[in-house]
């Protein structure tokens, strides 16, 4: 299983839009992808305009070929994209270990 973490970063002022808007944004859209296995968001005490989406994925392809260039992408960013105040910071991480 694959981890997409994004640092997503908002213009100020529109939290309350954008937990609403991701929230709708995953379960509508992200959730019918391909190899699409769970998700979670966290947002920033310190900095409320800060972001943490974590994804979880079948596979890494699953995440940047299927998702990213099929019709669910635009669909998206249609979504959360107008509240981007910088576009996001996107990695990907394999598991080394848990807790249970």
């Amino acid at each position: 299983m694959i981890l997409e973490l994004a640092d997503i970063r908002i213009q100020p002022g529109q939290q309350a839009a954008f937990d609403e808007a991701i929230v709708r944004g995953v379960t509508t859209v992200i959730s019918r992808a391909q190899g699409f296995r769970g998700w979670k968001v966290n947002k920033g005490i310190e900095s409320p305009e800060r972001y943490i989406l974590q994804i979880f994925w079948d596979t890494l392809e699953d995440h940047t070929v299927h998702f990213r260039g099929g019709p669910l992408f635009p669909q998206w960013r249609a979504i959360v994209g107008p509240f981007f105040a910088q576009p996001p910071v996107v990695e990907h991480f394999e598991l080394v270990g848990k807790s249970d």
